[in-house]
């Protein structure tokens, strides 16, 4: 019952930056039915997804949060730039953008 209280209230809170991301300009967009905040700084952007996600429901997520920060940003995401916290993690990624 604490595990469930903390989680909803942790999920009222909102999506916040990584501290690297502090200060960075925050867009937030839909795609394919699923919520994402954008937090752009310089050539860098994170991408958080917003709601609980079941396995099978997250294959496309890793695709959506570049198209995320191309539709937020206009920068197209650097190949192969992709940082998660956790091997696999679709909640949160760390791009290099190229904005040229």
């Amino acid at each position: 019952m604490r595990f469930l209280c903390l989680l909803l209230a942790l999920s009222a809170c909102g999506a916040s930056p990584a501290p690297q991301f502090f200060g960075a300009e925050r867009h937030e967009v839909t795609l394919g039915g699923i919520d994402f905040v954008v937090f752009r700084k310089g050539d860098r952007a994170e991408v958080v997804r917003l709601g609980y996600l079941g396995r099978a429901a997250r294959d496309p997520v890793p695709a959506l949060m570049e198209e995320a920060v191309l539709r937020t940003t206009g920068c197209r995401v650097r190949p192969g730039s992709r940082v998660t916290g956790l091997p696999g993690d679709t909640g949160e990624a760390r791009y290099e953008i190229d904005c040229g």
